[in-house]
């Protein structure tokens, strides 16, 4: 256990960050299989409402630095070529 005042507000940091992070990982997840459903329906139309609110999730997370921006590019080109499939 921590000693120090530093040490014991280091782990509420800690608990408060990891569960905001966890949180926004979790909403992504559910998000692209939205998307990946809709896709699977072959229903453009949900497919692309839900990858709008996709592509923004990915890209706030992206700016927040819970994903790397170059996952979250990957993550977007897979559903947009995912979606263009469906016509």
């Amino acid at each position: 256990m921590a000693n120090t005042k530093s040490a014991l507000k280091r782990i509420r940091q800690t608990e408060t960050r990891t569960a905001r992070n966890r949180a926004i990982s979790s909403k992504i997840k559910t998000l692209r299989k939205k998307v990946l459903a809709a896709v699977e329906a072959s229903d453009k139309e949900a497919a692309v409402v839900a990858y709008n609110i996709f592509s923004s999730a990915v890209d706030k997370a992206a700016k927040v630095g819970n994903l790397p921006k170059n996952r979250a590019a990957n993550y977007k080109s897979k559903a947009a070529k995912s979606i263009a499939k469906i016509a």
